[in-house]
C-alpha cells in the first residue's frame, strides 16, 4: 500500500530533522488553509512535470547542466516566479497556490524546485541564507549556489557574501562563516521557516486566529519552541481564551524567565489573573 502524500501531525515532534516529508508536510501547512486540497494531485502534478523532464534530461550529462535544462522548465517554459509585485501575499507560502498560481516567494519556489530534482537524483539542497532562501548543488569543485526567486540564476561567492553584510552587522563573511552560512538547511528548517514566515505577515495583519494556528504548528514541528509558546499566548489573548493564554504564557516565562519581553509578559498575566476563564 501506497504511503499517504499527508503525514499526521502529532507524529512529526518524533522525526528526526531528515525523517521530515518535506512535501507532504509542506501541503499539510497548505491543508489547514485550504481544507478540500488535494494532496495526491498536487504530488501527481510534480511526478509528472518531473517525468516530462526525465524525457528531455540526460543522465550522462553533468550536473550542472541537468540543473540549467531544470530550471529552463520550471522557470521559462512554466513560468515559475518570484512574486514582486505582491511579495506578502500569504498565498506565497502555501505550496498548492505557489503550483496553481505558479508565484512565490524564495523558500517555496526552492520546495517546487528540490521536489522536482530529487525525483531526478538530483542532489539539490536548500539553504536559509540570511534574508532570501536559496538552494545549494554539490559538485566536484565546491558547490553551486542557485537563488530559486530569479529563476534558478547562480550566485557567485562576491554577490553572496554582499547579500550577507546586512545581517552580519555591516561585515562581509569570510570563506568559512560564508560556507557555515551555506550549510544545507534540514527538512524541519525548511518547514519550521515557511511558518514562521506566515506567522509573520498574519501578525502583521492582526489576524490572531491564523497566528495561533502556525504557533501551534510550529510546536508540532518544534515542541520546545520559547518564541512559538509565546506567540500562541499572545494570540490566545487577542482571541479571548484566556486558559489558553495563562497556560502558553506562563509556560514562556519558566522557559525564558530572562527574555528581554519577560516583563511585558508577565504583566499580561497579571492582567489575565483577574480575567474569568470561559468555558467553551
Amino acid at each position: 500500500m501506497a504511503r499517504p502524500v499527508l503525514p499526521d501531525w502529532n507524529a512529526l515532534a518524533r522525526l528526526a530533522d531528515d525523517e521530515l516529508p518535506l512535501l507532504g508536510t509542506a501541503l499539510l501547512i497548505a491543508r489547514d488553509e485550504y481544507p478540500d486540497l488535494d494532496a495526491e494531485g498536487y504530488a501527481a502534478q510534480l511526478e509528472a512535470w518531473a517525468e516530462d523532464l526525465r524525457q528531455r534530461v540526460d543522465d550522462s550529462t553533468d550536473l550542472a547542466t541537468r540543473l540549467t535544462e531544470v530550471n529552463r522548465y520550471l522557470f521559462e517554459e512554466l513560468g515559475f516566479a518570484g512574486n514582486t509585485t505582491d511579495y506578502d501575499d500569504p498565498r506565497n507560502s502555501y505550496l498548492n497556490e505557489v503550483v496553481d498560481r505558479k508565484l512565490g516567494i524564495p523558500i517555496s519556489l526552492a520546495l517546487v524546485q528540490m521536489e522536482v530534482t530529487r525525483r531526478l537524483g538530483l542532489p539539490l539542497q536548500g539553504v536559509s541564507f540570511p534574508g532570501h532562501f536559496l538552494v545549494r548543488l554539490p559538485v566536484d569543485d565546491g558547490i553551486l549556489v542557485l537563488d530559486p526567486f530569479n529563476k534558478g540564476r547562480p550566485v557567485s561567492a562576491e554577490e553572496l557574501r554582499s547579500r550577507a553584510v546586512p545581517h552580519l552587522g555591516g561585515q562581509p563573511p569570510d570563506d568559512g562563516l560564508l560556507l557555515k552560512i551555506l550549510a544545507p538547511a534540514s527538512n524541519r528548517a525548511m518547514l519550521v521557516r515557511m511558518l514562521r514566515n506566515l506567522k509573520g505577515l498574519y501578525q502583521d495583519s492582526a489576524d490572531w486566529e491564523r497566528v495561533a494556528r502556525c504557533a501551534d504548528r510550529l510546536l508540532k514541528l518544534v515542541p520546545d519552541m520559547a518564541d512559538a509558546v509565546r506567540d500562541r499566548g499572545l494570540a490566545y489573548l487577542e482571541l479571548g481564551h484566556i486558559r489558553g493564554a495563562r497556560e502558553d504564557l506562563g509556560r514562556y516565562l519558566q522557559m525564558q524567565p530572562e527574555a528581554e519581553d519577560a516583563d511585558a509578559v508577565r504583566e499580561a498575566l497579571v492582567v489575565l489573573a483577574g480575567q474569568p476563564v470561559r468555558l467553551n
